[in-house]
């Protein structure tokens, strides 16, 4: 004879369903995340962010940085600002040297 599942039964296997089902929402979240993000990056990739023209890299002192030649932006990447202070900073203090008795 078949038994009756018992209320703790339900409630585990009710439990089991909505973790499962909490777990490909999760899933599907994140998946939609990165292909928004992937999208976006199709299309804003080496577009101004003030005009969205076209940005074209230069060589600054050995440094690559994107410039907009529409309204003459320039922008910088990640840890570039910093190699740029750095080298600027040098030749202040070379600069700056000349003038120490």
């Amino acid at each position: 004879m078949p038994v009756a599942p018992s209320d703790k039964e339900d409630e585990y296997f009710h439990r089991l369903e909505m973790e499962q089902r909490k777990k490909r929402e999760e899933e599907r979240k994140k998946q939609f995340a990165e292909e928004e993000k992937k999208r976006l990056m199709d299309l804003h990739h080496m577009r101004c962010p003030k005009c969205g023209m076209e940005l074209r890299e230069i060589d600054y002192k050995g440094i690559k940085v994107d410039k907009c030649f529409h309204c003459d932006g320039i922008w910088l990447d990640a840890g570039e600002m910093e190699s740029i202070s750095e080298m600027e900073k040098s030749s202040m203090k070379k600069m700056f040297s000349l003038f120490k008795l």
